[in-house]
């Protein structure tokens, strides 16, 4: 991508910086076995299964609800990082069984070492307008959901008495707030509260739970779902102004899986250049 014009403070053209080159792997995640939910396409589940295997972990279990999509990748991983290092099971978060079942897979590679929830639902509705159902859905999966999988995860962990890393998929509109986007602001509110808590709870089984918090982070699914106005609308509240490729964030969510972030816990970690 090379960089784009657009109005400076001062009233002249200012270029956009392009997105930086990819960041080769550095072994960051060798010998850990990695759940990812919600990993199949091409947004930040995608990217961080494939930084989880570039930066050397001994597999990555990948689960979606969409099993044809999430077959496709699992095969276009498996030819490229080896078959025997990459697995994957349909699994819907809002279904303690299939949580269950997930937790159970990455046991034939050693156990997960590992959880990274990416499992989110979003939509728009203005809070007058927005039914129960609508509330529910996006909470159900995106709060509750995510709830049921750091549970499993940390529990499995526990059991087998191994040190493990949670990291979740949080959102600056936890903090900020966005027209139309009560529902899944406050599911991703409760993401974070449910970080800091989930911390202190396993801190003692050496087991760090922390999240990572997107502004925007363009894909071809985002683009479907959101208009062309509110996403120039978006990028152009970011200092950079570009969205961030999704490799960047799963960057971010690597380095909080990996030693190099030893210390933190109960941290949500802003993915963002967005300024007020």
């Amino acid at each position: 991508m090379t960089g784009v014009s657009r109005t400076s403070s001062g009233g002249g053209p200012a270029e956009v910086p392009p997105t930086p080159p990819y960041v080769p792997g550095h072994g960051l995640l060798a010998e850990r076995t990695v759940v990812v939910t919600a990993a199949a396409g091409a947004g930040i589940g995608a990217a961080v299964v494939r930084r989880c295997l570039e930066e050397g972990a001994r597999a990555v279990v990948l689960s979606d609800t969409h099993s044809r999509r999430l077959a496709e990748a699992t095969e276009a991983l498996g030819a490229e990082f080896g078959t025997e290092r990459v697995a994957s099971l349909v699994c819907d978060v809002t279904r303690e069984a299939d949580v269950a079942a997930l937790i159970d897979a990455a046991e034939r590679f050693g156990g997960v070492s590992v959880m990274i929830n990416n499992a989110g639902l979003g939509g728009t509705a203005s809070i007058v307008d927005m039914t129960d159902e609508q509330w529910s859905k996006v909470l159900d999966v995106t709060l509750n959901g995510t709830f049921r999988c750091v549970r499993a995860a940390a529990r499995r962990m526990i059991e087998r008495g191994t040190r493990g890393v949670i990291v979740n998929n949080a959102s600056v509109v936890g903090w900020r707030a966005q027209e139309g986007q009560a529902h899944y602001a406050a599911a991703k509110a409760g993401v974070m509260a449910l970080t800091r808590c989930a911390a202190i709870d396993v801190a003692a089984h050496g087991i760090r739970v922390n999240a990572v918090a997107p502004s925007l982070a363009m894909h071809p699914f985002l683009e479907k779902v959101t208009s062309a106005d509110l996403l120039a609308e978006l990028r152009g509240r970011e200092a950079f102004g570009r969205a961030a490729a999704p490799w960047e964030v799963a960057n971010v969510m690597v380095f909080l899986a990996s030693d190099y972030s030893s210390y933190l816990t109960g941290e949500v970690v802003s993915v963002s250049s967005q300024h007020p």
